[in-house]
């Protein structure tokens, strides 16, 4: 006789989680300022003055986002000590897919041995890696996964246009990955998380691929830019009041972080947010930009890998972290550093 009021069984939950481990792959190209000035109309110092870019690591033609990716997760899992069938899901962050379906994520699961996890892209552009982190943290607490892979993976310079002034000479290739697993301590703060749609066409594409399908033979194809003035406001003021939040949300001060790694946008936004958060000389901040550039989803992974590589001392120690880009999309959270 069947139970006239079944109750349905839930997974086993957990409490805590946090990032075990990071990967990196850069691009294995390094294009110096004056590789790129020539067709913006630019100098080496108007590029370092207005960015702080010196350098941007670049893939070349037969190296694609997905193969970043591939080394930054296995390097992230080696490290996490874990086996990939204990993977319940792969997130990754891009906006330069090859494809627009399938997704980036499945193919990735399938190079590293994930097998079947779940497997998703996140279009969050340069949010996408805390807004996955944020996704991993739910995943685990719900008991829909033991173990996630996360990665941010781009590899902008298949879709730039190299005349083009608003962001181009700003962007590289990379991805950064990480394993985020169950803790016995709190290892990621709630997120701060949102959007801004009203500036939806303040970073995109210069046109839709049906307007370049219809436009004839002469059409180029469609690139990535960004109206600069706006988007550097916006991202100062704003995204320094989301920080000051997601510390609020960790229920810690400035001066308790041990790291400040935000998005490598531009190195004047990175300075003006340490000025605004009345960081100390003790944090440490990530400031990958200069030599790798601005890798989108990629960057604050990169970013706090390269961070632990110089300075192992770290480990342990709190890090905030902040992504914001194209959409406008943001999203924020504290974590302790792998």
């Amino acid at each position: 006789m069947s139970n006239p009021n079944p109750v349905l069984r839930q997974n086993p939950t957990r409490e805590f989680t946090r990032i075990l481990s990071l990967g990196a792959a850069r691009g294995d190209l390094t294009v110096p300022n004056s590789e790129i000035i020539e067709p913006i109309n630019s100098s080496d110092e108007w590029i370092r003055q207005r960015t702080g870019v010196i350098t941007r690591m670049r893939a070349s033609r037969d190296v694609g986002a997905v193969d970043l990716a591939e080394a930054a997760s296995k390097e992230a899992i080696e490290k996490a000590g874990i086996t990939p069938d204990q993977i319940g899901a792969v997130l990754v962050s891009t906006v330069s897919n090859v494809v627009l379906t399938p997704s980036m994520a499945t193919l990735l699961a399938e190079r590293v041995g994930a097998n079947p996890a779940a497997a998703y892209d996140i279009g969050a552009a340069c949010a996408g890696y805390t807004y996955g982190i944020a996704q991993a943290d739910a995943l685990i607490k719900s008991g829909i996964a033991d173990y996630v892979l996360v990665v941010g993976a781009e590899k902008l310079s298949d879709i730039i246009d190299p005349t083009d002034r608003s962001i181009s000479f700003l962007l590289g290739d990379g991805a950064g990955a990480a394993i985020v697993g169950p803790s016995e301590t709190p290892g990621i703060s709630p997120t701060v998380w949102g959007s801004d749609g009203s500036k939806w066409d303040t970073i995109g594409m210069t046109s839709t691929f049906r307007e370049y399908r219809e436009s004839g033979d002469t059409a180029a194809w469609p690139t990535i830019r960004q109206e600069g003035p706006t988007v550097f406001r916006w991202a100062v003021w704003e995204m320094a009041k989301v920080a000051k939040q997601a510390l609020e949300r960790a229920g810690i001060e400035a001066s308790d972080l041990a790291a400040f790694v935000p998005h490598q946008a531009n190195m004047r936004i990175i300075d003006e947010f340490a000025k605004q958060l009345g960081l100390p000389d003790t944090v440490v901040i990530g400031r990958d930009i200069e030599t790798t550039g601005n890798t989108s989803a990629a960057s604050i992974p990169l970013a706090t890998h390269r961070l632990l590589a110089e300075n192992p001392e770290l480990s342990g120690g709190l890090a905030l972290q902040i992504g914001f880009g194209a959409g406008l999309v943001f999203g924020a959270q504290v974590v302790v550093l792998p």
